[in-house]
């Protein structure tokens, strides 16, 4: 048992942004292993561990482990208690799953769900054994593409050529597939931006070096105690996104923007509900993008944020969502397929996420 490396704060899709060193994808050293939970990721694809935990605010599960060729699940929202997490953004934050293949992925949730009386957004619910519906049989079930997942302009064409080729290995394993639209999703970025870094600037406040964090040697006074200790033991990006939800939160801004973007979340889970009455499961990338260079994004921001397009809105959304190992680019780099579900209905996803790995016989060689 081990702690693993992982962006600053769980702030960052590369694990660049780490308070110690720069993580390694074990398919390429030369490329990121995604983020923020790139250790856990880099550790299970390098068969340093049989299995690792991950926390997910906006993708930070599922784009490491789309990146590193494994399995990796963000449970739905309240099913696995966040006690003993540091907080990043306390409406999304969620514990997870990250391991080699969808069957251990199964047998560590069933580990770790429950209620914590410890954190009050945990849930009841009745005792389950995920294994149970690892069935190779997803015949009748219904299975939805939102066309906004395909026709995204910044969507890689390696990418798009795997994903068409794992819903077609869907229909004949007699899941029925059809493409719809959703097109709240393509507006989730600018509202999860607004929200995670307004509830990060609230729970890092805590980080005045009184109570906990680093300190600074010196001082002269309680105010230059905190502003140097802050300055001084938080990082670049850290920094930017205090500095974002602070303002988002300040007078006059509140209802320009944090509420505005509290209005786009209850509209983008209704949505998601409307489409789960008619799909049982939604279908899609996890990243854009395919693992990029080391330091290739560090100094633009923006494009990192992109590449967490189709991640967010699940997380905003409260509901569960997989990354499998779906195909490889022609440079033999990981390619990771999305799973998505209503709520609690991590069964759904695990079943045919189970059918499709036994179809695709996908024997990724682990490690480097």
């Amino acid at each position: 048992l081990g702690k693993l490396n992982l962006d600053e704060f769980a702030m960052g899709g590369s694990t660049e942004y780490s308070a110690f060193k720069v993580t390694k994808n074990p398919w390429n050293l030369k490329n990121v292993p995604g983020g923020s939970s790139g250790g856990s990721a880099a550790a299970v694809a390098a068969n340093l561990v049989p299995w690792a935990l991950g926390s997910d605010t906006g993708g930070s599960i599922r784009q490491p482990a789309s990146f590193c060729g494994v399995v990796g699940l963000k449970p739905t929202y309240g099913l696995v208690s966040r006690y003993g997490l540091v907080a990043f953004a306390s409406s999304l934050d969620q514990i997870g799953p990250i391991t080699k293949d969808v069957k251990d992925a199964a047998i560590l949730l069933n580990v770790i769900v429950g209620h914590d009386e410890k954190d009050t957004t945990s849930e009841k619910i009745n005792d389950k054994d995920y294994t149970k519906c690892l069935k190779n049989d997803v015949k009748g079930l219904k299975i939805g593409i939102p066309k906004e997942f395909i026709e995204e302009e910044g969507l890689d064409s390696e990418i798009k050529d795997v994903i068409l080729k794992d819903i077609e290995a869907l229909r004949q394993l007699g899941a029925e597939v059809e493409e719809f639209s959703l097109p709240t999703t393509k507006d989730g970025l600018a509202p999860y931006y607004i929200i995670s870094s307004a509830e990060a600037s609230s729970n890092l406040a805590r980080f005045d070096s009184i109570r906990y964090g680093y300190r600074t040697k010196e001082f002269t006074s309680v105010e230059e105690l905190v502003e140097k200790s802050r300055s001084e033991g938080f990082g670049r990006e850290v920094k930017r996104r205090i500095m974002l939800g602070t303002y988002a939160l300040s007078s006059g801004y509140y209802d320009a923007y944090y509420n505005k973007a509290q209005k786009f979340r209850a509209k983008l889970k209704q949505d998601f509900k409307e489409a789960f009455k008619k799909y049982d499961i939604i279908i899609g990338p996890v990243s854009p993008i395919l693992p990029f260079k080391i330091g290739e994004r560090c100094e633009d921001p923006t494009a990192m944020y992109l590449a967490d397009i189709y991640t967010i809105n699940i997380n905003l959304a409260t509901v569960p969502a997989l990354s499998m190992p779906g195909g490889k680019s022609s440079d033999g780099l990981p390619i990771g397929l999305q799973l998505i579900g209503d709520v609690f209905t991590e069964e759904k996803i695990y079943k045919v996420a189970y059918a499709l790995e036994k179809k695709l016989n996908l024997e990724f060689e682990r490690g480097v």
